[in-house]
């Protein structure tokens, strides 16, 4: 059990947030949830009287970061801005004149529109795709109306993206999608394994976790990706596999632990099922085979298996690098068959771990998010659990197969057989693998609903009706973690507008439809109790998720709900048993492994009152027999392969400072500092045989689409192998869509796509000239051959752009781009040099600096955290020509492109610390500026510039 009840009312400072008033409810600290990836950190906030802004930092007594946050959540107050907010609804047709409407015209036109299609074409012409940003409550409830009352599965998730693999080999192997670990195992266990995870940039918060384990007591930490990544540079080996051979490796490392005397018997035989077949499929392959397959050395793969079979205590953590393939489920089960065979799992410091990448993608999979599941960890397949969840709703309808999983939903929408779908909360124009193809279809549908909080999006772009939602500080409900912690994102800031909740859309909707007995709820808790209810019928174990013990929660409980771990069940016994489970010391069940493993290591101290709770330290499972079982694994190829048309294989993943598709972190310049437009990794070698340089523009071609990206020359990945990240958009990009490239290529399991391994064609793109220009007109991005933009503060943006023919008239264009139509007298100075064919324009009113462009026929040296502090402040006129040269002078710090986005350090102000300070460690550089003291995710930056410094003094 935590410290304290689950459901303890909060004491008046930290009360939750009352109803919205016209004042809103500010000047108080109130606790929340981060609303971004699935560590799930508690957050204290405490927003200015304005609601625009807030202060913000860790919950320290949240189990889940202990106070720690990101540099995304570092910053969550500073994009409370309601610029670009979606307000009220609107109706129209593709995007085009849509206009305001009443919520009672919208809703009517949605529900009209899905009737409409059921009626002349069935259930199966409907369909919802929602997102790991939604609620639990809000899921529930789309569950509820497409499943059981519209009578179809066509709902999926965008959390297929990220996580359907986990969940479909948790399923295949354990009987039911259970995460058996915690957090804490990363500070307990003494070897780590990251697996196609960058820790450190995507899940920082668990990185300091680790790394914390790692420096009080040596946890040895072997990271496997193809990339150096952030993470390696606090890694004990790196081993940098081909991309999607994952499974080879793994077979590898199973048959040489069935070897070995790290094979726990007595649990195989006693708990198990499937060991032979999977051994004699992991076995096919040698030592030299699998070198082969991976590219690794065969010392390093030997080191690898060595360093695994003697430490008993050991956390494979993976993530998209494993989900996000057409071996997807294969991956997943070849790591989990190493820990079953082992009878490492659901004890401290042993476990597979999944950890997601979405705020809410575990609330979403507990209440049936995925067209392949039903709520409560209930099985859509199964007609008696069919039934179960169909008389608990008093469904009238309920869906009897799975629906289209989310690449084929799109194609059904393009093929016409989808009349209606309903987007909440996701970018699927963006997101989805051949993204121009599900741009057409959204385009070619007759109804296309979409519920965000964003006015412009790729995706609001092609809708037909546009409904408001509540954004994070304004939504009221729950979502659970990686670690299967439930917490609260509470409401702290006034409704603007006309946003409504995306339940209760969804509520209204279903009325319409004819549906309102089920669909009646008076707030978010009584959802919440109806869902906790489910999870507890014809439950007696028998389920992994129970939350009977919140059955009958009552409104004030949950508004003073702390965080708790499922599950959580009204049987005090079965509490007593999950206790067991967390010590490792079960007695009713002799496990030699638990004996074995008890004894291995000094456990940590706890550092909170917080209870961890795990599953399977009995060895009970949740299939018929209560087996878990060894699946067979034989590796496969990626479905693409590269050939002289498309010879690189591209690899997609996050950024350090940006989140998703950008609506939220790009509100702040503090987050777009660190990387502002699209890249492409390219290794020296091929750049050099593809004619490019550092900083030129690119094309990046594949099948189905193109990019226009910034060249970035490094050999953090291996030749014939580039990387892009996921974030652009045409909002911040004109050709920056990288899923425009990437093949639907899926596992056939999970219907994952395989977004880390597409084969492309890489060349440089011909521009005329280059410009880089800060000002408070935001360009139409289509005018340029490459436009990027990043928002700055007062409402300003920096601009990357190029174009394939010189301006007749570079005066006038800088005119219109820097200050447009502008009542007041604007003093534009200018410097032009014919021999290098540069152009420089800097734009006054009055003393302060209202814009400035900068222009040379190639990429433009210009020192742009500079530039971009420059705009909108008063310059002396004698200090002018500095702009137009493009650099402070010699009295003024020049701090470069930011480092550090927490404490807003450059990367000039970590090197002249390390030179002039003396600085020789990180900590030294983290006492002498800040850096590297919050998150630690540019802590790899700053050790590359000790680095660099420590090799500058000794030549």
């Amino acid at each position: 059990m935590d410290g304290r009840p689950p459901f303890e009312p909060e004491v008046t400072e930290h009360a939750p947030a009352a109803p919205a008033t016209a004042s809103g409810n500010v000047e108080r600290w109130h606790r929340t949830t981060c609303p971004y990836c699935g560590v799930g950190c508690g957050v204290r906030v405490k927003p200015t009287p304005d609601g625009t802004s807030a202060e913000i930092e860790g919950d320290p007594d949240h189990p889940a970061n202990y106070g720690r946050l990101c540099s995304k959540g570092a910053a969550l107050g500073e994009t409370l801005s309601l610029h670009d907010r979606l307000l009220q609804p609107m109706v129209g047709h593709k995007g085009a004149d849509l206009t305001p409407a009443s919520w009672d015209d919208a809703l009517t036109r949605v529900a009209d529109g899905f009737a409409d299609a059921i009626a002349q074409h069935g259930p199966e012409s409907v369909a919802f795709y929602v997102s790991g940003q939604i609620l639990t409550e809000d899921y529930y409830v789309a569950n509820k109306l497409m499943k059981g009352f519209i009578g179809t599965a066509n709902i999926d998730t965008n959390s297929r993206l990220c996580m359907a693999s986990s969940v479909a080999g948790h399923t295949r192997a354990f009987g039911a999608d259970t995460v058996p670990g915690c957090y804490e195992d990363l500070e307990r266990a003494d070897m780590v394994v990251l697996v196609g995870s960058n820790l450190a940039w995507c899940h920082p918060v668990l990185f300091q976790r680790l790394a914390a384990a790692r420096a009080e007591r040596g946890t040895r930490v072997v990271v496997i990706d193809p990339r150096r990544t952030a993470t390696c540079d606090s890694a004990d080996q790196h081993l940098a596999l081909r991309p999607g051979s994952d499974v080879a490796l793994f077979n590898g490392l199973f048959a040489h632990l069935a070897a070995s005397p790290a094979l726990d018997p007595l649990f195989v035989a006693q708990h198990t099922v499937g060991f032979d077949d999977a051994v004699d499929a992991a076995g096919t392959m040698t030592l030299a085979d699998i070198a082969a397959t991976t590219g690794l050395a065969p010392d390093a793969i030997r080191d690898f298996y060595e360093a695994f079979t003697r430490t008993a205590h050991v956390v494979t953590v993976y993530s998209q690098g494993v989900n996000q393939s057409s071996a997807g489920t294969d991956k997943v089960n070849a790591i989990l068959n190493c820990h079953l065979a082992t009878g490492r799992i659901g004890l401290p410091g042993c476990g597979p771990f999944s950890v997601t990448g979405q705020p809410n993608a575990m609330g979403g999979r507990e209440t049936g998010g995925l067209a392949t599941m039903l709520a409560a960890h209930m099985n859509l397949a199964n007609a008696d659990d069919r039934a179960r969840v169909q008389r608990f709703w008093r469904a009238p309808r309920m869906a009897e197969r799975p629906g289209l999983k989310a690449v084929d939903l799109f194609e059904a929408v393009h093929a016409g057989r989808i009349k209606a779908v309903w987007v909440m909360a996701t970018n699927p124009v963006d997101s989805l693998p051949d993204a121009d193809r599900v741009r057409d279809a959204l385009r070619a549908c007759p109804l296309v609903v979409v519920s965000d909080v964003a006015r412009h999006t790729d995706t609001t772009a092609v809708a037909d009706v546009l409904l408001p939602a509540q954004a994070w500080g304004e939504k009221d409900g729950t979502v659970t973690n990686s670690e299967r912690r439930i917490s609260r994102q509470k409401r702290f800031l006034p409704l603007p507008g006309d946003v409504r909740a995306d339940w209760w859309q969804l509520c209204e909707v279903a009325k319409r439809l004819g549906f309102a007995d089920a669909f009646t709820y008076d707030g978010p808790a009584a959802i919440f109790r109806e869902y906790a209810a489910l999870t507890a019928i014809d439950n007696a174990g028998t389920r992994d998720l129970d939350l009977s013990g919140l059955a009958h929660i009552s409104d004030a409980a949950y508004d003073g709900f702390t965080p708790l771990q499922w599950p959580y069940r009204t049987d005090d016994a079965h509490e007593a048993e999950t206790e067991v489970a967390r010590t490792g010391a079960d007695a009713t069940t002799p496990l030699a492994t638990s004996d074995r493993l008890a004894n291995a290591t000094t456990p940590l101290t706890p550092r909170a009152p917080h209870s961890a709770k795990r599953f399977f330290a009995n060895g009970q499972f949740f299939t018929p027999d209560r087996k878990a079982r060894l699946v067979p694994t034989p590796y496969r190829a990626p479905a693409s392969q590269p050939d002289d048309t498309y010879p690189l294989i591209l690899n997609t993943g996050r950024i350090r400072d940006q989140w998703h598709t950008m609506t939220r972190t790009a509100k702040t310049q503090r987050l777009t500092s660190h990387i502002s437009e699209p890249f492409i990794e390219i290794h020296p070698r091929d750049a050099e045989a593809c004619a490019i340089a550092a900083a030129d523009l690119v094309e990046v071609r594949g099948k189905h689409g193109r990019l226009r990206a910034r060249a970035v020359l490094t050999d953090r990945g291996a030749p014939g192998q580039v990387f892009a990240s996921m974030h652009w958009t045409e909002q911040f990009a004109n050709a920056g869509r990288i899923d425009t490239v990437l093949r639907a290529n899926v596992d056939p399991v999970s219907g994952q796509p395989e977004l880390k391994y597409t084969p492309v064609a890489i060349a440089p793109l011909a521009v005329a000239w280059h410009a880089f220009a800060v000002t408070a007109q935001r360009p139409t991005l289509a005018d340029y051959a490459y436009a990027a933009i990043a928002p700055i503060q007062g409402d300003a943006w920096r601009c990357e752009l190029a174009g394939t023919r010189a301006p007749e008239d570079w005066a006038a264009l800088a005119s219109a781009l820097l200050f447009g139509p502008h009542d007041s007298d604007v003093d534009m100075l200018a410097y032009y040099d014919a021999g290098a064919q540069q152009h420089r324009f800097a734009a006054f009113d009055g003393e302060r600096c209202i814009g400035l462009l900068y222009s040379a026929p190639s990429p433009v040296p210009v020192s742009r955290t500079w530039a971009v502090n420059a705009f909108g402040q008063t310059i002396a006129r004698g200090e002018r020509l500095r702009l137009l040269a493009g650099r402070p002078g010699a009295d003024v710090p020049d701090r470069g492109r930011i480092a550090c986005a927490c404490m807003d350090v450059g990367k000039n102000d970590i090197i002249a610390a390390i030179a002039q300070a003396g600085c020789d460690t990180l900590d030294d550089v983290g006492r002498a500026t800040g850096a590297g003291t919050n998150c630690g995710s540019c802590r790899a930056e700053i050790g590359m510039l000790l680095n660099a410094g420590a090799h500058a003094k000794t030549v």
